[in-house]
């Protein structure tokens, strides 16, 4: 059991060129009732005077010359930290002005919580159809997700300090924004703690999402590396991304793909198709049924094969993943690594 008695919140962002979302970010941190004893913000490599705006809101800003990813960021902004408990917010990300309060009341009255984690909210920054697909979906994945999780999530995560640094912080082996919350969040279930998924506690993303970025972003540093965790840990959680619904969608559009390249030698495949495409359609009956409520029925149809799309590279980062793993057995550090030592870095 923890200590329940008013705890004190460090709020942490690490930021690489923010750009105007990071000023969003700020002032919207500035309107929480009530205050973070502190905001640290981690300039992680940036070259657009990210810092100098973070010290306009009255942040303790680290500076690092070079990027090395928010995995270290977070934890040289841990080790900084005072706070009893450690709320990370990513640069893009705006919260409530009841964020900050919601999370001391969750821990008060929950002593053996280690750590909770939010959503992104139902109404996502940027207008852009991808923006909207995105961050709906991701809205709609957590907010029908189990609320004991089985991860940790860097955009809107809060940890007891005590148990981050006991743990060893992120995972600095992810030197892009990866998996790091996902793998933390591994490691926190695996040595006993409890992580909450609090469905109420949503923030906005602010970030414009594009194709390509959304492509790479989805298959390079989530996709491939969290098969790598899936085979380290021998763990296929039904939860969240991981649900045994995804797993099935992921079969049927492979087996769509394949009767469709069928029906190049026997028309008769096409039917086939047809049919793998009826299951696939009620399985995710329900986000369609969202994205219809959210922005109507011609939006919901264009979410459709980008959705389908989503699967087809998600089972294909699995298998290439998967056949990484059986040639190669190569080691994943399975311990976080806060860095020792704050060389290089300027602090005000």
């Amino acid at each position: 059991m923890f200590s329940t008695a008013n705890p004190t919140v460090s709020v942490i962002i690490p930021v690489h060129n923010g750009g105007p979302y990071f000023r969003t970010c700020l002032s919207k941190l500035a309107q929480a009732v009530p205050k973070p004893i502190e905001i640290i913000v981690v300039a992680d490599g940036e070259s657009d005077g990210s810092w100098r705006l973070a010290r306009e809101f009255g942040a303790k800003v680290i500076r690092i010359p070079e990027c090395g990813g928010p995995a270290r960021a977070r934890n040289l902004g841990a080790q900084a930290a005072k706070g009893d408990i450690l709320f990370f917010v990513d640069a893009d990300v705006a919260i409530c002005p009841e964020a900050v309060g919601y999370a001391i009341d969750i821990f008060k009255k929950n002593p053996y919580l280690a750590a909770m984690i939010g959503s992104y909210d139902d109404a996502p920054g940027d207008p852009g159809f991808l923006s909207q697909y995105r961050n709906l979906l991701h809205h709609y994945v957590h907010q029908t997700g189990s609320e004991e999780a089985s991860t940790f999530w860097g955009a809107c995560g809060v940890i007891r300090r005590e148990i981050f640094l006991q743990m060893g912080g992120f995972n600095e082996g992810y030197r892009q924004a990866s998996i790091e919350d996902i793998e933390l969040g591994y490691r926190l279930k695996q040595a006993g703690y409890k992580i909450r998924l609090c469905k109420t506690l949503q923030v906005k993303h602010l970030k414009r999402w594009e194709a390509v970025g959304l492509l790479k972003a989805d298959f390079f540093y989530r996709a491939l590396p969290w098969t790598e965790l899936i085979w380290r840990d021998r763990k296929l959680t039904n939860d969240l991304n991981l649900q045994v619904s995804s797993r099935v969608s992921v079969i049927l559009t492979y087996s769509i793909l394949l009767a469709v390249f069928g029906g190049v030698l026997n028309p008769v495949t096409l039917v086939l198709a047809s049919l793998f495409a009826i299951p696939l359609t009620v399985i995710n009956a329900p986000l369609y049924r969202f994205f219809r409520r959210k922005h109507g029925m011609i939006f919901a149809l264009k979410t459709i094969p980008w959705h389908w799309l989503y699967y087809f590279y998600s089972g294909l980062a699995f298998a290439i993943g998967t056949a990484r793993h059986l040639s190669q057995k190569k080691p994943w550090a399975a311990k976080g690594s806060l860095s020792a030592s704050a060389q290089s870095i300027e602090a005000n």
